[in-house]
């Protein structure tokens, strides 16, 4: 959970605050659900991944109840994007890629679904 937080910090503070304010629109990508929007839906659609990683990152932060379910089921998200992104895009691996690509982000979603206890645990005894 560490580097989930440091990885959303990442996002929140350098990656999207740059890809937002300094990307032209001609050149921008946002991936939902595995498909990829460019141009002015991409840059309409980047404030959202913003507020998902600032998010995440107070949750993880202060280990908020609310992240459980939303940290576990946002890594699923993630990991159907995946199959979906290399089954139908045209740059994919196709279904086998796909399977690859996203098992990591299916176990992350099940170890994150198990640790209900430190979520609550940690919101609790902080409120």
């Amino acid at each position: 959970m560490n580097g989930l937080l440091l990885f959303c910090a990442y996002m929140t503070f350098v990656y999207v605050p740059w890809d937002l304010l300094s990307k032209p629109v001609s050149d921008a990508q946002e991936v939902w659900f595995g498909l990829m929007l460019t141009g002015w839906a991409a840059k309409a659609t980047e404030p959202l991944h913003w507020l998902i990683y600032a998010a995440g990152m107070i949750g993880f932060w202060h280990m908020r109840s609310w992240m459980h379910p939303w940290a576990s089921l946002y890594t699923s998200q993630v990991a159907i994007g995946m199959l979906l992104w290399n089954v139908f895009d045209d740059r994919g691996q196709g279904i086998g890629g796909g399977l690859l690509s996203a098992l990591p982000f299916l176990l992350l979603a099940s170890l994150l679904w198990g640790c209900r206890s430190r979520f609550s645990s940690a919101s609790k005894t902080a409120s």
